[in-house]
This record gives structure tokens, C-alpha cells and sequence, in this order.
């Protein structure tokens, strides 16, 4: 699968780098990092002109790169060079127009969090004082009155008994957006362009902070003034991960446009294409790993745009580039906690959860999806969260049914291995909860009770879910259930339980050492064809080939007891030497 000798380019000859966690449009164009165009969304989000426009998609997907290029293009003062080469270039008439024409206030909400709302408007008013601070010509500006100068300084005053924080007071804050448009559209003489970017962030911090209502109404009078009574704006561009209830935030507000994952409009301007990764991987002598990129980071679903998620590209071609031999990781699945899948998990019943195994072995469920919601209503019933999980990312959709409903599926293995390892987490933290349960079936493998044994692993086996699909390779169907009875099996402290330890001439799957001196081999075995009794047979037998006991003997281990388990979806056998 890997081949160093493919590549059409020698990686000595490369000049761009790659931009691991640049997401400033001009410092990549600057400084020469690789860059897939995007900027015929600038031609297509004019065409298309709407007053406020909302673009909900996951994380990592390229919304604040977009967000940087649209401040770049629009912003009096902006360098016009970093544009040079690219497709907006070939539309003269509409950049003799609008490019470097407007004055254009950029704010991320991302960094907008705390422990409590006062720590969290806090953030807020740092935020948008850095903003203004940008602007400081206007304190001295003469198409300015000395009113509207000493509004501008409300917004940029610091207090050195605060710590150098922002002074500006909540009322301050809430009108601060379209203060500053008003005052920057009468010293340009021009509208004010707004982009605010992860509008949503302060609301999911909120919910987790337990101060959600006092911030849904600070985020609502901030959003309402300036998008919703501003004579001073041409238009806004808003990004988050959800589209949040409109009752909740942009009450009152006539007709944002909203384009979410599921709309065609602008549904190649936010991750990578086909096209875009074909590219990519052409120019770094990489399109010998397109198989493998396709089956870890594609089956995103965007309007009607095949999507990979360009994080997980870029991050992978980098390594490549070190490393030719290198695996693919979970680069995406690893940039967030990922708590929603795992809510999901805690609120699961056993529907629920043989929709996540069939999920987790390819299938689809169909569900009715929800994209506008509030923060709160997500934990009011797991078929939000469905809704949640398909807006972020983690679920895609392969076909719409009828009205909102949808058939989802993991768009990826990377997705799949997460919801894999965080299930076996799930199954890790339920069982221990049952100390006295999982106290007897420890208690059997070294008393060689293999009935008790099998009994029991048969029982949390149902109790979980089982990974069956025929495209998942055997040996990720063994790591599933080597890691749930690895799991189960590091319950007892008193044990040194070792996994893939080198104990013979190889490595056996598990091994464990008691006070007592039993020393007790494990080796695992999936059975395809579901014959468990031939698949314990063939296990019993590497132990003996390979002399993984010979090690735990060295080790001081007095009486050794192996054991070969089979598994077949929830299905398992249990055979001692």
C-alpha cells in the first residue's frame, strides 16, 4: 500500500509547507504554505448576497480559513498581492468593486468561555477590545464627534486594577459591535462588512458551565444589535458548529440566510473535494495514498459534494512526507473530548445501542434530523442528539428519506474507530460499576473455572455491542474484544495484567501475573466463518508455538494456565489448555 518509489515529486524538490494549525489566509499566502483555492466563495457568497449568512459545518473544516480570506479580500488597507494566482483574480469587474473597499470588524468567539458567566464576559470584552484597539485612528479621527470619540474609547479602555482587562460594562459590551460599525461607516464613508467566527462556542460553554441563560441573553443582545438594527452594515458572515434555535438568538431578525451541511449551495467551500485532495496529493507525489485517505478521511456529505475532512489530509501528508511507512491516525476524531458521543453512550438503551453497532459494522439508521436547535434541548432525548452528531461531523448522510428524515452513517473509518474506542470506554466505566460482578469473573481464570468464565463474558457481551462488518479487518475485530476483556481484567489491582507483552518468542495478547505466582496466558481469536471451537484451537495453538508461558516461568510464576477465546459478533468460546 505504501510506496516511497511512487512518488511523482521528490520530496527535497517541495517548497510549500504544509499549514498544520495556520488558519490566517494571509500568513499562509505569505509565508508559502499550501493553500486549496477557496476563493470563489467570495464570488458565489456576492451572487447570492444576503444580509446575515449563517454557515454551520464541523470543526476543523476550513470555516475560520474562510472567514480570514473573506477579511483579506473585503478590508480597506488589505495587500491585494496575497490573491495573486488565485481563481477570485480572473473575475476583474467584481474585484475592481468590492476588493480592499469596506471596513470589515473580524471577531472569533471561540476563546469566549470560563467557569462562570462573569469569567466568560470577561473573555468577551477582550475579544472585542483587541477588535477595536485595530481601529485606533478613530479616538483622533476629525469626521468623528467628540461623543462618538469618547464612545470608541468606552471600547478600548483597560483598567490596571483589573488586571489590564477591558473596562467597558455589560451594556457597553452588548452595544459594542454596532458602536463600532457605526463609527468605522462614518470616518470610511462606507459600510461596515461583520464577520464573527464560532458564534456558538460561548453558548456550549455556557451549558457546560451552567450559566447558559444569562448567556444566551448576553450572545442575543449582542447578535440583535448588530445584526438586526444596524443602519452601518452591508452584511455579515456568521460560522459555527450549529444552527442555534432562532427563538434563542437572532429573535426578531428577518430571514438570515442559513447554509448548513445539508444544503447544496456553497457545499464545495468548506472541506476538501475530491479535486482538491487529487491535487494536494499530486503536488507532494503522494496520489499513491489516495485509496487510504479515501477509506480513513472521505464520506463526508455536504449538499451534494462528495467532502474529506482537510485536517486529517493535511495532517497525513506531512507525516507522509517524513515517514512514507507512516499509518494514518485519528487526527480529527483527536482534536475535540468528543463528550457528545459519549453523553450518547450514558443515555443509550438497548435500541440505542444496536443502532450505534449497526452504525459501528457499516449500516445506516434513519433518523429525523433536527438542525435548528438550542443548547438545552440537546439532553431532552438522544434523538437530538442524533441531530447533533450528524451537524458535527460525526455522522453523515447517505440518502434523505422523506421530509427531515435522513439515513446516517459513520462517514469514515477514523469515525468508526472512535465511536469503537470510545464505546469500549463506555463498556469499561458501566462494568466497574458492578465491583462484585466483575470481581467473580476475574476470580475465574486463575481457578480455571472456564464455564464461569465464558457464562459471564457471554453476558457482557450482550450487554455491549459486537463488531461484525466485513470491510473492518480481523485483526481490528480482535483489538475491539481484546480491549474490552483487557478492561475488564486491569479491575483487579493486585494483578500486573500486560497486554501484547513479549513473553516467549512473540507476543501474546494478554498476560497476567497474580501474588499468588499463577501467571495466566490469554490469546484472542475472531472467528470469521463462526467457528469458535477451530478459531480457540488455532489460539491454544500459537501459545504453544510461540512459548509465551516461557516468560511468566522466568518471571517466577509457578503454576501457569492458558487460555484461547474466540469470539463471533456476540458470540464466544472459552477453551483451556
Amino acid at each position: 500500500m505504501f510506496h516511497a518509489a511512487d512518488m511523482e515529486r521528490s520530496v527535497w524538490k517541495v517548497r510549500k509547507k504544509l499549514p498544520i494549525g495556520i488558519d490566517g489566509f494571509e500568513k499562509i499566502r505569505v509565508n508559502d504554505f499550501y493553500y486549496a483555492d477557496k476563493t470563489l466563495f467570495i464570488k458565489e457568497l456576492l451572487q447570492n448576497w444576503g444580509e446575515v449568512n449563517l454557515f454551520t459545518r464541523p470543526r476543523r473544516f476550513g470555516k475560520t480559513l474562510n472567514m480570514s480570506m473573506l477579511k483579506n479580500f473585503f478590508e480597506i488597507g488589505s495587500d491585494p498581492s496575497v490573491f495573486d494566482g488565485l481563481k477570485i483574480m480572473q473575475e476583474k469587474n467584481l474585484c475592481e468593486e468590492y476588493m480592499g473597499k469596506f471596513p470589515v470588524i473580524s471577531i472569533s468567539l471561540k476563546s469566549v468561555d470560563g467557569l462562570d458567566f462573569q469569567t466568560a464576559l470577561d473573555a468577551l470584552r477582550t475579544v472585542i477590545g483587541d477588535e477595536a484597539v485595530r481601529f485606533h485612528f478613530l479616538g483622533f479621527s476629525d469626521r468623528l464627534t467628540n461623543d462618538e470619540k469618547e464612545a470608541y474609547a468606552q471600547l478600548t479602555e483597560v483598567g490596571s486594577s483589573q488586571g489590564g482587562i477591558y473596562t467597558m460594562s455589560e451594556k457597553v459590551a452588548v452595544a459594542s459591535l454596532k458602536t463600532l460599525s457605526r463609527l468605522l461607516s462614518k470616518h470610511y464613508g462606507q459600510k461596515v462588512i461583520l464577520l464573527i467566527d464560532e458564534y456558538d462556542v460561548p453558548l456550549d460553554k455556557a451549558f457546560q458551565g451552567g450559566y447558559y441563560d444569562k448567556m444566551v441573553n448576553l450572545i442575543r443582545n449582542l447578535l440583535g444589535n448588530a445584526l438586526k438594527t444596524n443602519d452601518s452594515l452591508y452584511f455579515a458572515v456568521l460560522t459555527g458548529c450549529l444552527r442555534i434555535s432562532k427563538e434563542s438568538i437572532f429573535t426578531g431578525l428577518n430571514n438570515p440566510k442559513v447554509h448548513t451541511i445539508s444544503d447544496f449551495r456553497y457545499d464545495e467551500y468548506f472541506g476538501f473535494t475530491n479535486a482538491d485532495v487529487d491535487e494536494i496529493l499530486k503536488f507532494y507525489g503522494l496520489s499513491s495514498y489516495k485509496d487510504v485517505i479515501r477509506d480513513w478521511y472521505d464520506g463526508y456529505r455536504f449538499g451534494d459534494t462528495d467532502v474529506y475532512c482537510p485536517w486529517d489530509v493535511i495532517n497525513y501528508c506531512d507525516e507522509l512526507l517524513a515517514n512514507p511507512c507512516v499509518e494514518p491516525e485519528n487526527y480529527w476524531a483527536n482534536t475535540s473530548g468528543n463528550d457528545l458521543i459519549r453523553r450518547l453512550m450514558k443515555k443509550a438503551n438497548q435500541s440505542t445501542r444496536n443502532e450505534v453497532e449497526q452504525l459501528i459494522n457499516g449500516g445506516t439508521i434513519t433518523k429525523s434530523i433536527r438542525q435548528e436547535l438550542t443548547y438545552r434541548e440537546v439532553e431532552d432525548s438522544i434523538d437530538n442528539i442524533w441531530s447533533v452528531l450528524y451537524s458535527k461531523g460525526y455522522l453523515t448522510c447517505r440518502k434523505r428519506v422523506q421530509g427531515k428524515k435522513m439515513e446516517l452513517a459513520l462517514p469514515n473509518r477514523e469515525v468508526r474507530e472512535l465511536f469503537i474506542d470510545l464505546v469500549k470506554d463506555w463498556f469499561e466505566e458501566t462494568t466497574q460499576a458492578d465491583a462484585a460482578r466483575i470481581n467473580r469473573f476475574c476470580a475465574a481464570f486463575p481457578a480455571g473455572d472456564v464455564a464461569a468464565i465464558q457464562d459471564m463474558l457471554g453476558e457482557y457481551l450482550w450487554d455491549s455491542i459486537s463488531v461484525r462488518d466485513t470491510a473492518v479487518r480481523r485483526n481490528m475485530k480482535e483489538n475491539f474484544y481484546h480491549g474490552m476483556l483487557l478492561g475488564l481484567l486491569r479491575s483487579r489491582d493486585s494483578w500486573l495484567v500486560k497486554s501484547n507483552a513479549e513473553t516467549g518468542e512473540g507476543y501474546s495478547d494478554i498476560s497476567i501475573q497474580t501474588p499468588e505466582r499463577s501467571g495466566i496466558v490469554i490469546e484472542l481469536k475472531y472467528a470469521d466463518d463462526g467457528n469458535l471451537e477451530a478459531a480457540c484451537a488455532e489460539a491454544l495453538r500459537q501459545i504453544e508455538e510461540r512459548k509465551y508461558a516461557e516468560g511468566l516461568k522466568r518471571w517466577g510464576m509457578k503454576k501457569i494456565i492458558k487460555y484461547g477465546i474466540a469470539f463471533c459478533e456476540k458470540e464466544c468460546m472459552v477453551v483451556m489448555a
